[in-house]
């Protein structure tokens, strides 16, 4: 099992090293997902998100998420080979918490050095982002 901890760590690059780590096996734990960071124009960002929030109808969907641990958990489903079985198995693995849990030992959580951002500019947090679409955590 690993623990991973989100804080400062890009959304897209963060998904993809997660998702190879659940096709290999393993049971992954991400804390801190509303210190994660999404890259680019903070006005072009909040309006992408809404607008997959807003897309489809209330019954029928697509459902698209707005508090924080629920967008990065879709994310990494999105590189999944979510409609296969082993797909689906991989991403049962993937447990994602706004904070820590008490249960967690935050001494035991891992960095993923290429996923870190580096840069002060042009960033905006996962928990912007859901509060802009009206989260409340």
């Amino acid at each position: 099992m690993k623990i991973i901890d989100a804080t400062d760590h890009i959304v897209g690059r963060l998904s993809s090293k997660v998702a190879k780590m659940l096709l290999e096996g393993e049971e992954v734990i991400i804390i801190n997902a509303e210190k994660s960071v999404i890259t680019g124009n903070k006005e072009f960002i909040f309006k992408d998100y809404l607008e997959k929030w807003q897309r489809g109808s209330v019954r029928k969907g697509p459902h698209y998420p707005r508090m924080p641990d629920r967008i990065l958990r879709r994310t990494v489903r999105g590189m999944l080979p979510f409609k296969t079985s082993h797909g689906r198995e991989a991403y049962k693995r993937l447990r994602v918490f706004i904070g820590v849990p008490d249960n967690i030992d935050i001494k035991s959580a891992e960095k993923i050095e290429d996923a870190i951002y580096r840069r002060v500019r042009n960033k905006v947090t996962l928990g912007e982002v859901s509060r802009y679409l009206g989260a409340k955590f």
